[in-house]
Protein backbone atom coordinates (compact mmCIF):
# COMPACT_ATOMS: atom_id res chain seq x y z
CA UNK A 1 0.00 0.00 0.00
CA UNK A 2 2.82 2.26 0.74
CA UNK A 3 4.26 1.66 -2.59
CA UNK A 4 1.65 2.50 -4.69
CA UNK A 5 0.96 5.30 -2.24
CA UNK A 6 4.72 7.03 -2.95
CA UNK A 7 4.57 6.75 -6.83
CA UNK A 8 0.60 8.31 -6.56
CA UNK A 9 1.98 11.09 -4.76
CA UNK A 10 4.81 11.57 -7.25
CA UNK A 11 2.27 11.01 -10.12
CA UNK A 12 -0.45 13.31 -8.40
CA UNK A 13 2.45 16.19 -8.26
CA UNK A 14 3.83 16.08 -11.83
CA UNK A 15 0.06 15.77 -13.47
CA UNK A 16 -1.26 18.42 -11.03
CA UNK A 17 2.02 20.71 -11.86
CA UNK A 18 1.24 20.32 -16.00
CA UNK A 19 -1.95 20.51 -15.86
CA UNK A 20 -2.13 24.01 -14.11
CA UNK A 21 -0.29 25.08 -17.56
CA UNK A 22 -3.30 24.70 -19.84
CA UNK A 23 -4.98 27.81 -17.75
CA UNK A 24 -2.56 29.83 -20.24
CA UNK A 25 -4.00 28.29 -23.46
CA UNK A 26 -7.40 28.23 -22.00
CA UNK A 27 -7.03 31.95 -20.69
CA UNK A 28 -5.56 32.94 -24.66
CA UNK A 29 -9.09 31.31 -25.71
CA UNK A 30 -10.92 33.30 -23.61
CA UNK A 31 -9.35 36.16 -24.47
CA UNK A 32 -9.14 35.31 -28.45
CA UNK A 33 -12.64 34.94 -28.56
CA UNK A 34 -12.35 30.80 -29.48
CA UNK A 35 -15.30 29.07 -27.42
CA UNK A 36 -15.21 26.33 -28.85
CA UNK A 37 -11.51 25.55 -27.52
CA UNK A 38 -12.60 26.96 -23.48
CA UNK A 39 -14.28 23.54 -22.84
CA UNK A 40 -11.36 21.56 -25.08
CA UNK A 41 -9.27 22.99 -22.41
CA UNK A 42 -11.39 23.49 -18.99
CA UNK A 43 -12.32 19.29 -18.78
CA UNK A 44 -8.84 17.65 -18.78
CA UNK A 45 -7.72 20.81 -16.83
CA UNK A 46 -10.21 20.78 -13.75
CA UNK A 47 -10.52 16.92 -14.07
CA UNK A 48 -6.95 16.32 -13.73
CA UNK A 49 -5.73 18.95 -11.61
CA UNK A 50 -9.15 17.32 -8.77
CA UNK A 51 -7.59 13.72 -8.98
CA UNK A 52 -4.49 15.28 -8.29
CA UNK A 53 -5.60 17.13 -5.03
CA UNK A 54 -7.75 13.95 -4.36
CA UNK A 55 -4.71 12.21 -4.39
CA UNK A 56 -2.06 13.96 -3.18
CA UNK A 57 -4.59 14.62 0.16
CA UNK A 58 -5.12 10.90 0.44
CA UNK A 59 -1.47 10.12 0.77
CA UNK A 60 -0.28 13.17 2.69
CA UNK A 61 1.32 11.29 5.69
CA UNK A 62 3.63 8.83 3.22
CA UNK A 63 6.96 10.19 2.99
CA UNK A 64 8.56 10.20 -0.49
CA UNK A 65 10.64 7.60 -0.41
CA UNK A 66 11.72 5.51 -3.30
CA UNK A 67 14.57 3.21 -4.78
CA UNK A 68 16.09 3.99 -8.41
CA UNK A 69 13.98 1.10 -9.86
CA UNK A 70 10.97 2.86 -8.62
CA UNK A 71 11.79 5.95 -10.40
CA UNK A 72 12.15 4.31 -13.79
CA UNK A 73 8.28 3.06 -13.83
CA UNK A 74 7.40 6.82 -12.18
CA UNK A 75 9.44 8.81 -15.17
CA UNK A 76 7.65 6.37 -17.35
CA UNK A 77 4.35 6.59 -16.19
CA UNK A 78 4.21 10.40 -15.55
CA UNK A 79 5.48 10.76 -19.29
CA UNK A 80 2.69 8.30 -20.32
CA UNK A 81 -0.05 10.00 -18.30
CA UNK A 82 0.80 13.74 -19.44
CA UNK A 83 1.17 12.72 -22.88
CA UNK A 84 -2.49 11.41 -23.03
CA UNK A 85 -3.51 14.34 -20.89
CA UNK A 86 -2.39 16.41 -23.30
CA UNK A 87 -3.97 14.52 -26.22
CA UNK A 88 -7.47 15.43 -24.99
CA UNK A 89 -7.96 19.12 -25.90
CA UNK A 90 -6.53 18.12 -29.36
CA UNK A 91 -9.31 15.26 -29.44
CA UNK A 92 -12.47 17.68 -27.95
CA UNK A 93 -11.33 20.05 -30.34
CA UNK A 94 -12.66 18.01 -32.53
CA UNK A 95 -9.01 19.00 -35.17
CA UNK A 96 -8.08 15.56 -34.51
CA UNK A 97 -9.34 12.59 -36.45
CA UNK A 98 -8.98 10.37 -33.88
CA UNK A 99 -7.88 10.11 -30.24
CA UNK A 100 -5.25 8.08 -31.93
CA UNK A 101 -4.03 11.41 -34.02
CA UNK A 102 -4.37 13.39 -30.92
CA UNK A 103 -2.23 11.14 -28.78
CA UNK A 104 0.25 11.38 -31.68
CA UNK A 105 0.39 14.86 -32.10
CA UNK A 106 0.48 14.98 -27.82
CA UNK A 107 3.59 13.15 -27.45
CA UNK A 108 5.42 14.93 -30.72
CA UNK A 109 4.68 18.10 -28.71
CA UNK A 110 5.96 16.50 -25.22
CA UNK A 111 9.14 14.65 -26.64
CA UNK A 112 9.75 17.80 -28.56
CA UNK A 113 9.75 15.44 -31.92
CA UNK A 114 7.75 17.89 -33.73
CA UNK A 115 6.33 15.37 -35.75
CA UNK A 116 2.69 16.17 -37.10
CA UNK A 117 -0.80 15.20 -38.00
CA UNK A 118 -2.29 18.36 -39.19
CA UNK A 119 -1.75 18.85 -42.70
CA UNK A 120 -2.76 22.35 -42.36
CA UNK A 121 -1.87 24.35 -39.45
CA UNK A 122 -2.55 27.66 -40.08
CA UNK A 123 -6.56 26.70 -39.54
CA UNK A 124 -6.12 25.86 -36.08
CA UNK A 125 -7.29 28.31 -33.21
CA UNK A 126 -4.39 30.58 -31.89
CA UNK A 127 -5.11 28.55 -28.54
CA UNK A 128 -4.34 25.44 -29.62
CA UNK A 129 -1.41 26.60 -31.58
CA UNK A 130 0.18 27.82 -28.32
CA UNK A 131 -0.79 24.63 -26.30
CA UNK A 132 1.64 22.47 -29.09
CA UNK A 133 4.33 25.22 -28.46
CA UNK A 134 4.46 24.87 -24.68
CA UNK A 135 4.08 20.92 -24.80
CA UNK A 136 7.54 21.41 -26.44
CA UNK A 137 8.64 23.95 -24.12
CA UNK A 138 7.64 22.05 -21.18
CA UNK A 139 9.36 18.87 -22.30
CA UNK A 140 12.37 20.26 -23.81
CA UNK A 141 14.25 20.41 -20.52
CA UNK A 142 12.11 17.55 -19.05
CA UNK A 143 8.27 17.64 -17.05
CA UNK A 144 10.24 15.88 -14.62
CA UNK A 145 13.38 18.41 -14.00
CA UNK A 146 10.92 21.41 -13.82
CA UNK A 147 9.24 19.58 -10.82
CA UNK A 148 12.46 18.79 -9.29
CA UNK A 149 13.53 22.16 -9.89
CA UNK A 150 9.94 24.00 -8.16
CA UNK A 151 9.13 20.73 -5.34
CA UNK A 152 11.65 20.31 -2.93
CA UNK A 153 9.76 17.95 -1.08
CA UNK A 154 10.81 15.10 -3.49
CA UNK A 155 14.15 15.13 -1.60
CA UNK A 156 16.80 12.77 -2.86
CA UNK A 157 14.40 11.15 -5.35
CA UNK A 158 14.53 14.00 -7.56
CA UNK A 159 17.89 13.15 -8.48
CA UNK A 160 16.48 9.51 -8.73
CA UNK A 161 13.76 10.42 -11.20
CA UNK A 162 16.45 13.33 -13.22
CA UNK A 163 18.63 10.20 -13.78
CA UNK A 164 15.82 7.80 -15.01
CA UNK A 165 14.59 10.51 -17.26
CA UNK A 166 17.97 11.52 -18.76
CA UNK A 167 19.92 8.01 -18.47
CA UNK A 168 22.80 9.43 -20.60
CA UNK A 169 26.47 8.47 -20.43
CA UNK A 170 27.50 11.58 -18.41
CA UNK A 171 25.99 13.11 -15.47
CA UNK A 172 27.20 16.57 -14.40
CA UNK A 173 25.65 18.52 -11.79
CA UNK A 174 26.46 22.32 -11.98
CA UNK A 175 26.37 22.00 -8.27
CA UNK A 176 25.99 19.61 -5.36
CA UNK A 177 22.15 19.97 -4.39
CA UNK A 178 20.22 18.28 -7.17
CA UNK A 179 17.19 21.06 -6.66
CA UNK A 180 19.71 23.99 -7.37
CA UNK A 181 21.16 22.33 -10.60
CA UNK A 182 17.53 21.76 -12.04
CA UNK A 183 16.77 25.36 -10.98
CA UNK A 184 19.75 27.00 -12.69
CA UNK A 185 19.38 25.19 -15.91
CA UNK A 186 15.19 26.14 -15.85
CA UNK A 187 16.49 29.46 -15.30
CA UNK A 188 19.31 29.40 -18.56
CA UNK A 189 16.52 27.78 -20.88
CA UNK A 190 13.75 30.91 -19.65
CA UNK A 191 16.46 33.59 -20.18
CA UNK A 192 17.35 31.62 -24.21
CA UNK A 193 14.11 31.72 -24.76
CA UNK A 194 13.14 35.45 -24.06
CA UNK A 195 16.33 36.12 -26.21
CA UNK A 196 15.63 33.84 -29.09
CA UNK A 197 12.25 35.55 -28.57
CA UNK A 198 12.96 38.88 -28.61
CA UNK A 199 15.43 38.66 -31.53
CA UNK A 200 12.56 36.76 -33.99
CA UNK A 201 10.36 39.87 -32.82
CA UNK A 202 13.13 42.41 -33.89
CA UNK A 203 13.25 40.35 -37.24
CA UNK A 204 9.26 40.56 -38.08
CA UNK A 205 7.92 38.18 -36.55
CA UNK A 206 4.72 39.31 -34.25
CA UNK A 207 4.90 38.22 -30.73
CA UNK A 208 2.22 35.54 -30.92
CA UNK A 209 4.71 34.07 -33.82
CA UNK A 210 7.98 34.88 -31.61
CA UNK A 211 6.73 33.18 -28.54
CA UNK A 212 5.59 30.01 -30.75
CA UNK A 213 8.90 29.62 -32.40
CA UNK A 214 11.31 30.57 -29.74
CA UNK A 215 9.46 27.37 -27.63
CA UNK A 216 9.86 25.30 -30.26
CA UNK A 217 13.63 26.74 -31.08
CA UNK A 218 15.20 26.06 -27.40
CA UNK A 219 13.23 22.78 -27.08
CA UNK A 220 14.37 21.76 -30.14
CA UNK A 221 10.99 20.31 -31.33
CA UNK A 222 10.42 22.22 -34.34
CA UNK A 223 6.48 23.02 -34.63
CA UNK A 224 5.29 25.96 -36.35
CA UNK A 225 2.73 28.33 -36.55
CA UNK A 226 2.85 28.18 -40.68
CA UNK A 227 2.84 25.27 -42.98
CA UNK A 228 6.24 26.09 -44.86
CA UNK A 229 7.86 26.20 -41.06
CA UNK A 230 10.76 28.73 -40.82
CA UNK A 231 10.38 29.07 -44.46
CA UNK A 232 7.17 31.17 -44.74
CA UNK A 233 8.94 34.05 -43.37
CA UNK A 234 11.02 35.13 -46.55
CA UNK A 235 13.69 36.56 -44.18
CA UNK A 236 17.35 35.63 -43.53
CA UNK A 237 17.61 37.56 -40.64
CA UNK A 238 15.48 34.69 -38.96
CA UNK A 239 17.11 31.71 -40.65
CA UNK A 240 20.24 32.76 -38.84
CA UNK A 241 19.05 33.61 -35.61
CA UNK A 242 16.83 30.46 -35.34
CA UNK A 243 20.10 27.99 -36.83
CA UNK A 244 22.26 30.05 -33.98
CA UNK A 245 19.46 29.35 -30.92
CA UNK A 246 18.90 25.61 -32.60
CA UNK A 247 23.26 24.62 -32.53
CA UNK A 248 22.73 26.27 -29.22
CA UNK A 249 20.21 24.50 -27.75
CA UNK A 250 22.34 21.45 -28.77
CA UNK A 251 24.83 22.37 -26.72
CA UNK A 252 25.07 20.92 -22.73
CA UNK A 253 23.49 22.98 -20.72
CA UNK A 254 25.73 22.93 -18.46
CA UNK A 255 28.71 24.04 -20.49
CA UNK A 256 26.71 27.25 -21.59
CA UNK A 257 26.01 28.23 -18.11
CA UNK A 258 29.47 27.87 -17.22
CA UNK A 259 30.80 29.76 -21.13
CA UNK A 260 28.24 32.82 -19.15
CA UNK A 261 30.17 32.45 -15.75
CA UNK A 262 33.23 33.19 -17.52
CA UNK A 263 34.65 29.86 -17.79
CA UNK A 264 35.11 29.64 -21.55
CA UNK A 265 38.12 26.73 -21.25
CA UNK A 266 35.49 24.53 -20.18
CA UNK A 267 33.66 24.77 -23.73
CA UNK A 268 36.88 24.11 -25.26
CA UNK A 269 38.30 21.65 -22.83
CA UNK A 270 35.01 19.13 -23.62
CA UNK A 271 35.34 16.15 -25.89
CA UNK A 272 31.88 16.46 -26.89
CA UNK A 273 31.59 19.99 -27.47
CA UNK A 274 34.23 20.20 -30.07
CA UNK A 275 33.26 16.71 -31.81
CA UNK A 276 30.10 18.76 -31.60
CA UNK A 277 31.24 21.79 -33.45
CA UNK A 278 33.50 19.51 -35.61
CA UNK A 279 30.67 17.83 -36.81
CA UNK A 280 28.82 21.43 -37.46
CA UNK A 281 31.92 22.69 -40.04
CA UNK A 282 32.15 19.58 -41.67
CA UNK A 283 28.78 18.90 -42.42
CA UNK A 284 27.66 22.55 -42.90
CA UNK A 285 31.00 22.95 -45.61
CA UNK A 286 30.35 20.08 -47.35
CA UNK A 287 26.22 21.06 -47.95
CA UNK A 288 27.43 24.36 -49.16
CA UNK A 289 30.22 22.98 -51.18
CA UNK A 290 27.62 21.00 -52.72
CA UNK A 291 25.00 23.73 -53.22
CA UNK A 292 27.50 26.19 -54.84
CA UNK A 293 28.92 23.17 -57.24
CA UNK A 294 25.10 22.81 -58.52
CA UNK A 295 25.43 25.79 -60.00
CA UNK A 296 24.74 28.49 -56.75
CA UNK A 297 21.49 28.09 -57.67
CA UNK A 298 20.52 29.08 -54.34
CA UNK A 299 21.46 32.77 -55.21
CA UNK A 300 25.35 33.39 -54.08
CA UNK A 301 27.50 31.96 -51.42
CA UNK A 302 25.53 33.70 -48.52
CA UNK A 303 22.34 31.80 -49.35
CA UNK A 304 23.87 28.72 -49.76
CA UNK A 305 25.82 29.01 -46.61
CA UNK A 306 22.66 29.80 -44.57
CA UNK A 307 20.91 26.75 -46.47
CA UNK A 308 23.35 25.01 -45.00
CA UNK A 309 24.07 25.91 -41.42
CA UNK A 310 20.35 26.69 -40.98
CA UNK A 311 19.35 22.73 -41.97
CA UNK A 312 22.66 21.57 -40.36
CA UNK A 313 21.11 22.49 -37.03
CA UNK A 314 17.71 21.59 -37.43
CA UNK A 315 18.31 17.98 -38.74
CA UNK A 316 21.97 17.99 -35.73
CA UNK A 317 19.41 19.34 -32.53
CA UNK A 318 16.49 17.14 -33.65
CA UNK A 319 14.65 20.92 -33.89
CA UNK A 320 13.07 20.07 -37.82
CA UNK A 321 12.33 23.30 -38.87
CA UNK A 322 12.78 24.11 -42.56
CA UNK A 323 13.57 27.30 -44.55
CA UNK A 324 13.04 25.37 -47.55
CA UNK A 325 12.43 21.81 -49.95
CA UNK A 326 16.36 19.96 -49.26
CA UNK A 327 14.47 17.07 -50.96
CA UNK A 328 15.33 19.11 -54.06
CA UNK A 329 19.23 19.40 -53.19
CA UNK A 330 22.07 17.97 -54.77
CA UNK A 331 22.58 14.27 -53.39
CA UNK A 332 25.52 14.99 -51.59
CA UNK A 333 23.83 17.58 -49.58
CA UNK A 334 20.93 15.32 -49.49
CA UNK A 335 23.83 12.46 -47.97
CA UNK A 336 24.97 15.15 -45.36
CA UNK A 337 21.46 15.68 -44.13
CA UNK A 338 20.32 11.94 -43.67
CA UNK A 339 23.88 11.05 -41.95
CA UNK A 340 23.00 14.07 -39.53
CA UNK A 341 19.72 12.16 -38.30
CA UNK A 342 22.29 9.18 -37.16
CA UNK A 343 24.44 11.98 -34.56
CA UNK A 344 21.77 13.84 -32.56
CA UNK A 345 22.86 16.64 -30.14
CA UNK A 346 25.16 16.86 -26.88
CA UNK A 347 24.02 15.65 -23.93
CA UNK A 348 22.59 17.48 -21.24
CA UNK A 349 20.76 19.21 -23.97
CA UNK A 350 17.38 19.21 -25.43
CA UNK A 351 18.46 17.40 -28.59
CA UNK A 352 17.58 14.15 -28.92
CA UNK A 353 19.04 11.12 -31.02
CA UNK A 354 22.42 8.75 -30.02
CA UNK A 355 24.09 12.39 -28.56
CA UNK A 356 27.68 12.99 -30.07
CA UNK A 357 29.41 12.05 -26.38
CA UNK A 358 28.55 8.18 -27.47
CA UNK A 359 30.01 8.90 -31.10
CA UNK A 360 32.79 10.40 -29.52
CA UNK A 361 33.36 7.26 -26.93
CA UNK A 362 32.68 4.68 -30.14
CA UNK A 363 35.46 6.44 -32.28
CA UNK A 364 38.07 6.81 -29.19
CA UNK A 365 37.34 2.78 -28.26
CA UNK A 366 37.79 2.13 -32.42
CA UNK A 367 41.33 3.97 -32.07
CA UNK A 368 41.90 1.93 -28.93
CA UNK A 369 41.58 -1.43 -30.66
CA UNK A 370 43.61 -0.46 -33.56
CA UNK A 371 46.71 0.35 -31.19
CA UNK A 372 46.04 -2.80 -29.50
CA UNK A 373 46.60 -4.84 -32.94
CA UNK A 374 50.34 -2.75 -32.78
CA UNK A 375 50.85 -2.96 -29.00
CA UNK A 376 49.16 -6.23 -27.81
CA UNK A 377 50.31 -6.10 -24.18
CA UNK A 378 49.45 -2.37 -23.85
CA UNK A 379 46.92 -0.45 -21.90
CA UNK A 380 44.13 1.47 -22.99
CA UNK A 381 41.35 3.57 -22.29
CA UNK A 382 38.53 6.34 -23.61
CA UNK A 383 39.73 9.69 -22.45
CA UNK A 384 36.88 12.00 -22.22
CA UNK A 385 37.76 15.66 -21.23
CA UNK A 386 41.45 14.96 -20.84
CA UNK A 387 40.06 12.37 -18.06
CA UNK A 388 39.97 8.74 -18.06
CA UNK A 389 36.80 6.97 -18.59
CA UNK A 390 34.73 4.60 -16.59
CA UNK A 391 36.19 1.14 -17.64
CA UNK A 392 32.40 0.05 -18.22
CA UNK A 393 30.83 2.85 -20.29
CA UNK A 394 32.51 1.43 -23.23
CA UNK A 395 30.01 -1.03 -22.97
CA UNK A 396 27.05 1.06 -22.14
CA UNK A 397 27.46 2.88 -25.17
CA UNK A 398 27.87 -0.20 -27.21
CA UNK A 399 24.49 -1.77 -25.65
CA UNK A 400 22.57 1.76 -25.95
CA UNK A 401 23.47 2.02 -29.71
CA UNK A 402 23.12 -1.74 -30.45
CA UNK A 403 19.36 -1.07 -28.92
CA UNK A 404 18.92 2.33 -30.39
CA UNK A 405 19.56 0.40 -34.34
CA UNK A 406 17.38 -2.42 -33.16
CA UNK A 407 14.00 -0.38 -32.59
CA UNK A 408 15.26 2.02 -35.75
CA UNK A 409 14.60 -0.84 -37.72
CA UNK A 410 11.70 -2.50 -35.83
CA UNK A 411 9.90 1.42 -36.32
CA UNK A 412 10.61 0.87 -40.12
CA UNK A 413 9.12 -2.57 -40.05
CA UNK A 414 6.37 -1.12 -38.72
CA UNK A 415 6.13 1.51 -40.97
CA UNK A 416 6.67 -0.45 -44.31
CA UNK A 417 3.86 -2.24 -43.46
CA UNK A 418 1.23 0.67 -44.05
CA UNK A 419 2.76 0.47 -47.58
CA UNK A 420 5.16 3.21 -47.57
CA UNK A 421 8.71 2.65 -49.22
CA UNK A 422 11.97 1.45 -47.45
CA UNK A 423 13.56 5.14 -47.68
CA UNK A 424 10.63 6.87 -46.20
CA UNK A 425 10.15 3.89 -44.09
CA UNK A 426 14.05 4.06 -42.92
CA UNK A 427 13.20 8.06 -42.15
CA UNK A 428 10.08 7.73 -40.26
CA UNK A 429 11.85 5.97 -37.83
CA UNK A 430 14.62 8.07 -37.65
CA UNK A 431 11.97 11.19 -36.79
CA UNK A 432 10.54 9.55 -34.49
CA UNK A 433 13.48 7.73 -32.19
CA UNK A 434 15.30 10.29 -32.75
CA UNK A 435 12.80 12.59 -31.90
CA UNK A 436 13.78 14.92 -35.07
CA UNK A 437 10.59 15.94 -36.75
CA UNK A 438 11.51 15.76 -40.22
CA UNK A 439 13.48 14.18 -42.54
CA UNK A 440 13.93 12.95 -46.37
CA UNK A 441 12.00 11.45 -48.73
CA UNK A 442 8.53 11.45 -47.98
CA UNK A 443 8.56 12.36 -44.84
CA UNK A 444 10.57 15.70 -45.82
CA UNK A 445 9.70 19.24 -45.65
CA UNK A 446 6.11 20.19 -46.06
CA UNK A 447 4.79 16.47 -45.20
CA UNK A 448 2.93 15.15 -42.21
CA UNK A 449 1.60 11.87 -40.52
CA UNK A 450 -1.75 12.69 -40.86
CA UNK A 451 -2.27 9.88 -43.60
CA UNK A 452 -0.42 7.36 -41.67
CA UNK A 453 -2.69 4.32 -40.38
CA UNK A 454 -3.73 4.56 -37.12
CA UNK A 455 -2.09 1.60 -35.58
CA UNK A 456 1.19 3.04 -36.93
CA UNK A 457 0.53 6.01 -35.19
CA UNK A 458 0.24 4.51 -31.94
CA UNK A 459 3.64 2.50 -32.09
CA UNK A 460 5.64 5.46 -33.18
CA UNK A 461 3.86 7.50 -30.55
CA UNK A 462 5.74 4.31 -28.38
CA UNK A 463 9.21 5.20 -30.15
CA UNK A 464 9.09 8.87 -29.84
CA UNK A 465 8.49 8.28 -25.33
CA UNK A 466 11.39 5.37 -25.65
CA UNK A 467 13.72 8.09 -27.82
CA UNK A 468 12.66 11.32 -25.25
CA UNK A 469 13.78 8.96 -22.62
CA UNK A 470 16.64 6.96 -24.06
CA UNK A 471 15.47 3.70 -24.83
CA UNK A 472 16.70 2.38 -21.11
CA UNK A 473 13.73 4.02 -19.16
CA UNK A 474 11.06 2.15 -20.94
CA UNK A 475 13.46 -1.09 -22.02
CA UNK A 476 13.83 -1.64 -18.71
CA UNK A 477 10.60 -3.26 -18.49
CA UNK A 478 10.59 -5.85 -21.09
CA UNK A 479 13.55 -7.41 -18.71
CA UNK A 480 13.11 -10.23 -16.07
CA UNK A 481 15.39 -8.75 -13.83
CA UNK A 482 13.33 -5.51 -13.11
CA UNK A 483 10.42 -7.27 -12.08
CA UNK A 484 12.15 -9.83 -9.60
CA UNK A 485 13.06 -6.64 -7.86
Amino acid sequence: MKYLAVIGKVLGILLGCTALVMVVPLGAAFVLGEGEMLRAFLLPLAAVLGISLLVIAVTRKYKITFTAADGFLIVFLAWVSICVMGAVPYSLSGHADSFGSALFESVSGFTTTGATVFPDVEKLPRSLLLWRAMTHWLGGMGIVVLSVALLPLLGSGGFRLLSAETPGPEKDRITPKITTTAKILWLLYVALTACNLLLLRLGGMDWFESTLHAFSTLATGGFSSRNESIAAFHSPYIEWVSGIFMLLAGLNFSLIYRLLKGKAGDLFRNSEARAYGLVILIAAGLITFSLLAEGGNAGGFEPCLRQAVFHTASILSTTGFSSGDYNLWPPLAGACLFFLMFIGGCSGSTAGGVKVIRHVVLCRQAGNEMKKLLYPRGVFSVQLNKKEGRKNMVYGVAAFVFLYFVMAAAAALLVSSAGFDLFSSVNAALISLGNIGLGLGGFGPGSTFAEVPGYVQWGLSFIMIAGRLELWTVLVFFSREYWRQ
